[in-house]
């Protein structure tokens, strides 16, 4: 056999492997929002939490999540990219206004 032969066969392989850890992921988290990065099943309850926005003074990273109104426990929902995400978090809890958070 040629080297174009092996190099198809270690592609093939390669291909393989990588299908099979997708499907392994698939398997694991079958529930989570991928397409959004989203923590699937996170209750809200307005009486105890309010709406938060935390961004990093340094990375800009934005996360949108929960914050207790008793103890201030953050619990994080959803890494926001674009602005679109975060009106996809309001969209999903019904909140209308969102405090930020640095």
């Amino acid at each position: 056999m040629g080297w174009i032969s092996w190099l198809l066969i270690g592609l093939a392989i390669i291909v393989l492997i990588c299908l099979g850890v997708g499907a392994f992921r698939e398997k694991q988290d079958p529930g989570a929002h991928k397409s959004r990065g989203m923590i699937a099943g996170i209750p809200f309850d307005p009486e105890k939490q309010e709406a938060v926005i935390r961004s990093s003074i340094c990375t800009g990273e934005k996360v949108a999540g929960f914050k207790n109104k008793e103890d201030g426990h953050f619990t994080e929902v959803l890494v926001l990219r674009t602005p679109k995400d975060e009106q996809y978090f309001k969209d999903i809890y019904g909140v209308e206004k969102v405090k930020t958070e640095y």
